[in-house]
Parts: structure tokens; C-alpha cells; sequence
């Protein structure tokens, strides 16, 4: 799978139509993480060197096709010109009024963004008409939207369908994600370390079952663990548990054992009776959780196992908090397996989502080696699909 990339472009003077992820947490108009506003920046950059008639475009959060000034770009536009040094265009109305001919009355230092394309129904459907009327008059589309690559929407997927292969090519950042992650696909370096966690087994089923065919521990924690507890016969109390997944945790186990692959689960837990931020945090010194109690985090012993096997890997993969990492009682198995993952010397790369806020909220993202921007493009990928905005882009 090669990628056509933008650095094979010859851009200068020509219109682009830049795809970009700029779906960072907001409130009341307050950007809260400029993570993916920061990541956008090179390949921004890299246009600017050979042309000025770019056009930005983005979503934000999810407004399902309608106009809500509380998903608008505007905010995330008077950042940019700040950064870039240079005057933002924002246009709000781009579907009746076409874009090609204001690119060609930008001034130097000008460049254009698009307001919210999710305020258009026709964005999420992949609609041919809309994608039509954005990229009508474009020489080039680059996608550098990471976290979109796996939705066939019509600014990822139909619109680039509409220029000829060699006008398409992929941005800066969506390179760097990928090779990252074929890294963890192709011949990772052993021991291969993956550490999953979060809420439900069966969004984790499919990475599992693909990375078992590389990987020598897959360490388990979060809400998943306690079904896999279930399934193995040791007592959860009554924590979350999806009981209708045993047969998805019987194929982990028979193909890990296929394959001799280890599946360390936890040997303790922090509990509390009620699923309430300020409840009483209980130590469970053993696997098994009483009646009466749910598991809100891995304890002390689990933090140690873990860590001690990340610390002799040589490549490791983590997606998933190890508990309810946002209230403080539970998030220390979260913040300590960060910094066991940050020490490790081996590769070490962190999958998007509750992860990356993790990393971020213990200061320890520059010590990783790879740190994605898009949690549900970089499970699909490590599944083994073809992305739909992948596929279109390849060279």
C-alpha cells in the first residue's frame, strides 16, 4: 500500500482543497486542546511555500447536518491566524457560492476557511453533489485528517473521487500516522506489548484478534477486563460486564494460545459501590471482587505486573484507560501505566482517544514515540481494513 504523498506535488499556483481534522474540544468558544490544530500545522505550511490559494476545511463535533453556532469553526479560524501569522478567511455560505473564484482575489497573506462541513447533511452522506460543489474549480485535494479517514464522507471520500488520481495526495500528518502504524502491522520489534482497555470488548475485538498474529503479551484493563475476568470464572461483583461476548473472548483465547500469545489480566482492583466520582475508593487485594462492589481502576499489584512486562518490550501499543481516569479516586492505574509506557526504551505508540487525553493529562506525550490523532481511524487501520479514505489516495 504506497500513498501518493504531497511531497511529489507541484503545487505552486494552484488551487488546493485542504482536508484537515480540526475536531478539538471547545467550550462557550474556548478551545480546550489545540493538539490537532498544532498537527495540521506542517502540512499547512508546506502549501503555503508554493501557494496562498488554499482553502481549509474541517468538521466539529456532531451538529447531524444542521447550523449550530455551538460547532462553529470560527473560533478554531481566529487560532489558525494566529499560529500562521496571516489572515483567515472564514466563509460560511460555500454551496451557493463557489469557492474557485475568491480563491482568485486572496491576497498574499490570505487563505480561507470553510465553516463546519457537518452543518451540511450532505457531508456525512457522501452526497455527489455536494462533494461536487466543493471541490468544483480545485487543482489538487490533500487529506491530512487522520481521525476521518475511515467515514466515506464527501469531504474524505467523494470529493477526491472528483479529481483525477495524480491531483490527490496525502498530507504530512496522515504519512506520519500511517507508517506509525505499519510499524505495528508489518515486523514489530520483540517483545510486542498491547495494552487494551476502555469500555467494551467487542469495540476492541477486531485490533485484538489482528495484532495476536504479532504480538507476544496483550495486557487487559479498564471496564473489558471484568468480562474477560467472568469468562475465566473469577467473581467481578457487579461491575460492567457484557454477557453476551463470550464467544468474541473464547476466539481471543484460542487464537492467543494458537500463536502462544499471553493475556495478563488483572490480580487486583481500586472498587467502589456506586459508579460516582466521589465514591469511596476500596482496595481489592485479590482478582476476585466482592458482592456489592464494581472495579473503577486496576490496583497496585495489576500496575506492577503491567509494568514490568512494558518495561522489557520492545515495541509497545496502547488503546484505553485502565479505569475512570477522569475522576482522581480512579485514576491512578490510568496515569501510572502512561508513565510505564513513557519510560519504556523500546517503540512506543498510544492510539488515539482516552489514551492521548491520558498522555496529555500526565505531561508525557513528547516521550512517546507516536501519539495518534485519530482513535477510530488507527483501530480500523491496526484491524487490518483498507480506509476509505486511504483507498483513494493511493498512488
Amino acid at each position: 500500500m504506497e500513498l501518493r504523498r504531497i511531497q511529489d506535488l507541484d503545487l505552486r499556483g494552484k488551487k488546493v482543497f485542504l482536508r484537515l481534522d480540526l475536531n478539538v474540544p471547545t467550550k462557550n468558544g474556548q478551545i480546550k486542546d489545540e493538539t490537532r490544530i498544532v498537527a495540521a500545522l506542517p502540512t499547512i505550511r508546506h502549501i503555503l511555500e508554493q501557494t496562498n490559494k488554499l482553502v481549509l476545511c474541517s468538521h466539529l463535533g456532531r451538529p447531524d447536518g444542521e447550523r449550530d453556532d455551538a460547532y462553529s469553526l470560527e473560533p478554531i479560524g481566529l487560532r489558525l491566524a494566529e499560529m500562521l501569522e496571516r489572515e483567515v478567511v472564514f466563509v460560511d455560505d460555500y454551496i451557493d457560492q463557489p469557492l474557485a473564484p475568491v480563491l482568485d482575489q486572496l491576497g498574499k497573506n490570505q487563505i480561507i476557511l470553510l465553516e463546519n462541513l457537518r452543518f451540511w447533511p450532505g457531508e456525512t452522506k457522501n452526497d455527489f453533489t455536494f462533494a461536487s460543489k466543493l471541490i468544483h474549480g480545485f487543482d489538487f485535494y490533500i487529506n491530512d485528517a487522520f481521525g476521518t479517514l475511515h467515514r466515506a464522507h464527501a469531504s474524505t471520500v467523494g470529493a477526491a473521487e472528483q479529481l483525477r488520481p495524480e491531483q490527490r495526495a496525502a498530507g504530512l500528518l496522515v504519512q506520519k500516522e500511517i507508517d506509525a502504524l505499519k510499524l505495528l502491522t508489518d515486523k514489530p520489534e520483540a517483545p510486542f506489548s498491547v495494552i487494551v482497555g476502555g469500555a467494551k470488548v467487542s469495540d476492541k475485538i477486531g485490533v485484538i484478534l489482528n495484532l495476536i498474529n504479532t504480538c507476544n503479551f496483550i495486557l487487559v484493563g479498564g471496564a473489558m477486563a471484568y468480562t474477560f475476568l467472568q469468562y475465566k470464572g473469577i467473581a467481578v461483583g457487579k461491575s460492567k460486564v457484557e454477557n453476551d461476548k463470550v464467544e468474541l473472548i473464547k476466539s481471543i483465547y484460542r487464537n492467543a494460545e494458537a500463536r502462544r500469545v499471553e493475556i495478563v489480566l488483572p490480580i487486583d482492583h481500586v472498587c467502589a459501590s456506586e459508579f460516582k466520582q466521589d465514591a469511596d475508593p476500596k482496595a481489592i487485594a485479590t482478582a476476585a471482587i466482592p458482592d456489592g462492589l464494581l472495579g473503577l481502576d486496576i490496583g497496585p499489584k495489576t500496575i506492577e505486573s503491567f509494568s514490568k512486562i512494558i518495561a522489557r518490550s520492545k515495541t509497545v501499543f496502547w488503546n484505553g484507560p485502565m479505569g475512570v481516569f477522569e475522576w482522581n479516586n480512579f485514576s491512578r492505574g490510568t496515569m501510572a501505566i502512561a508513565k510505564a509506557v513513557a519510560d519504556c526504551s523500546g517503540k512506543t505508540f498510544v492510539g488515539g482517544g482516552d489514551s492521548v487525553a491520558a498522555v496529555n493529562a500526565a505531561g508525557l506525550a513528547s516521550r512517546m514515540t507516536h501519539v495518534s490523532t485519530g482513535g477510530g481511524a488507527s483501530l480500523e487501520f491496526l484491524e487490518g481494513a483498507i480506509l476509505p479514505g486511504v483507498k483513494v489516495l493511493l498512488a
